[in-house]
């Protein structure tokens, strides 16, 4: 039988513990081995006790769980899933303890009367500590590559690069990010991360960062150097024409894909009609399938694909999914990636075995 998931809960409200423990409880492939009310007891406890995951509120009174985090979990390497409000300050701080080496982060549910779907959120919750207790925990400060040179101005202008991540995507994101040069082509992103936070994530990468990183909106038009996120919440971000013929962001309201919104699979879906052979995308780190699709589809119109590797993914979920399912040309290391979409870009005769190479494996799949 599977081994049960040992979790510390951590959260200075009596009543979300109580809620969070027993919704944990119910799952019997979970233990609840121990709460705690602040950081210093988290700390106290874990010295004897070695949890599987740790559920952890930052904004608790005393030493704080993103000083917790940065002293001790990091260090330990726990998996840990931030459960955070959607304050503005929250967000700020659950986007640095995501950098600090914490797996997952969940919005902390409001309203827990039974039936509700806030209540439902915590069977949600189950489903991730189990999923987060399989990650590979990297150490906090993900090796870069070294800023390349980007790519003449004609080709930037005319390319698109496409990136999607899931858990683990702070880290990943920041490190292909961080090794971009001014000038590359546009960038755009989904990763997935609850309403609220996705703004505060772009905030901090463009800070860190030599090309501008921002939240999408809505008929933003594709720059060089520029990284768009699409905003987590209810709509999906996709591409488009205007009138004039340059490519810009749309965000629609539409139902989850691959349980997401925004979704993976309809940016890439998107990139693939409107940019065509002009684009290079990847899917790194995450858990479930969302962009194995959208990647083949980019790969059938002639795109330069990629997935991370296992070695270098906290979870390797997305990118498995999406190599099995043909999309990729390569597995590339996290630390390598940068330099690989940027290599792509103009590739024309790569594209064009790319295409074939792909329409062979959907012929012999006979899909």
């Amino acid at each position: 039988m599977e081994a049960s998931v040992r979790v510390l809960v951590v959260d200075d409200s009596q009543v979300f513990r109580r809620f969070l423990s027993r919704a944990l409880a119910a799952d019997p492939l979970i233990d609840v081995i121990g709460e705690a009310t602040s950081a210093e007891e988290a700390r106290d406890f874990v010295t004897g006790n070695r949890p599987d995951v740790i559920t952890l509120d930052l904004e608790m009174p005393g030493e704080g769980g993103l000083v917790f985090l940065r002293k001790h979990i990091a260090r330990m390497r726990i998996p840990t899933i931030v459960i955070s409000s959607q304050t503005q300050d929250g967000a700020k701080m659950t986007i640095e303890a995501l950098e600090a080496g914490a797996v997952d982060v969940l919005p902390k549910p409001r309203g827990l009367a039974p039936g509700t779907p806030n209540h439902l959120a915590l069977g949600d919750i189950a489903e991730r500590v189990k999923a987060v207790a399989r990650a590979r925990v990297l150490a906090r400060g993900v090796a870069r590559a070294p800023v390349r040179p980007a790519p003449t101005a004609s080709l930037a202008r005319d390319w698109v690069i496409a990136l999607g991540a899931s858990t683990g995507g702070v880290q990943a994101l920041g490190a292909v990010l961080q090794a971009m040069p001014v000038g590359c082509p546009p960038i755009v992103i989904v990763q997935h991360m609850p309403e609220g936070f996705t703004g505060a994530f772009a905030k901090r990468l463009d800070l860190s960062c030599a090309i501008n990183v921002r939240e999408a909106r809505a008929g933003d038009k594709l720059q060089p150097g520029q990284a768009l996120i699409a905003p987590g919440g209810p709509r999906h971000m996709l591409l488009k024409r205007d009138a004039t013929g340059r490519l810009c962001v749309d965000l629609v309201p539409g139902d989850p894909v691959c349980f997401s919104i925004p979704s993976v699979d309809v940016l890439f879906a998107s990139a693939a009609r409107v940019a065509g052979p002009h684009l290079s995308g990847a899917v790194l780190t995450g858990m479930g399938s969302d962009g194995a699709e959208g990647l083949f589809s980019m790969r059938i119109a002639g795109a330069q694909t990629f997935v991370q590797d296992r070695a270098t993914s906290v979870i390797y979920g997305m990118p498995a999914r999406a190599w099995e399912r043909g999309g990729a040309l390569e597995q590339v290391p996290l630390d390598q990636m940068t330099a690989r979409l940027l290599a792509s870009v103009g590739t024309t005769s790569a594209q064009a075995a790319a295409h074939g190479a792909a329409e062979t494996r959907i012929t012999q799949k006979g899909v």
